[in-house]
């Protein structure tokens, strides 16, 4: 389905869909830690979402077993949690997570490197992926194109030298994980479907230190760099207004 405008009342409900995505996401950043398990992880997310009272977007979307994606190295996206995968020092992990709260999707991501990162570029992968994911988010307005965003996030991978991810791209969201329209990380300006003020998208560049190319792994989920180069992964969820962006996903300042 294409991405809808939403109501007042479905905005309200998609923020704080959105506030208690980001909430859990801040919460796991720390304990990201070496010698957890990416199931622990997930454990956490889950019990905290339990306690904000929103539902997990992700579990038994077309059939995805756990609450949550998390990714590391050379996985790009959509890694299962397991309790054998070990977080190891300097590793690159990948969060994605997403929250249904009274019919409201959200969808977000950020990477985390366990403790001190091995060295400059691995570093700079993350910075500069969520520096993409911030370009695109800027030329967000009513009116704007698909094509408007993707040049903004291609024009900062490509300064940072990185592989940009082509089978995997950004997309509509809010009543359902994944709408229409498509919004790939690289693209000409003017060009690609129009988005209106109302309509809430997710923004998510997807970057490696090597080539852009990917493949699927045995558990028919989790999607690996070919090559073997670590990757990075950000996205938020945003809501498109008359002259800019609202960033949904997001811990709402304290009153």
């Amino acid at each position: 389905m294409l991405t809808r405008v939403k109501t007042p009342a479905e905005q309200a409900a998609i923020r704080e869909s959105g506030a208690m995505l980001a909430t859990v996401l801040t919460l796991l950043k720390p304990q990201t830690v070496a010698g957890i398990s990416t199931k622990e992880l997930a454990d956490i997310a889950r019990t905290e979402l339990n306690k904000l009272g929103g539902a997990p977007a992700f579990q038994g979307y077309e059939g995805f077993p756990d609450i949550i994606c998390i990714s590391v190295n050379d996985e790009v996206v959509h890694g299962i949690p397991r309790s054998d995968k070990i977080l190891a020092e300097g590793d690159i992990v990948g969060l994605d997570f997403g929250v249904t709260y009274r019919g409201m999707i959200t969808d977000s991501a950020i990477s985390v490197i366990v403790g001190e990162a091995r060295n400059k570029r691995e570093a700079e992968l993350l910075t500069g992926t969520k520096e993409a994911m911030e370009a695109g988010i800027a030329v967000v307005q009513d009116g704007v194109r698909t094509g408007d965003i993707g040049s903004a996030i291609e024009a900062v991978l490509k300064r940072h030298k990185f592989g940009i991810v082509r089978d995997l791209v950004g997309h509509g969201v809010g009543h359902e994980v994944h709408e229409d329209p498509n919004i790939p990380n690289y693209g000409r300006p003017n060009t690609g479907p129009w988005l209106q003020a109302g309509m809430t998208i997710a923004i998510e560049p997807m970057a490696t230190l090597g080539t852009d190319a990917v493949y699927m792994a045995s558990d028919h989920w989790t999607i690996l760099t070919r090559d073997g180069s670590r990757s990075a992964h950000f996205e938020h969820t945003v809501l498109i207004t008359e002259e800019g962006a609202e960033v949904i996903t997001t811990v709402p300042p304290r009153a």
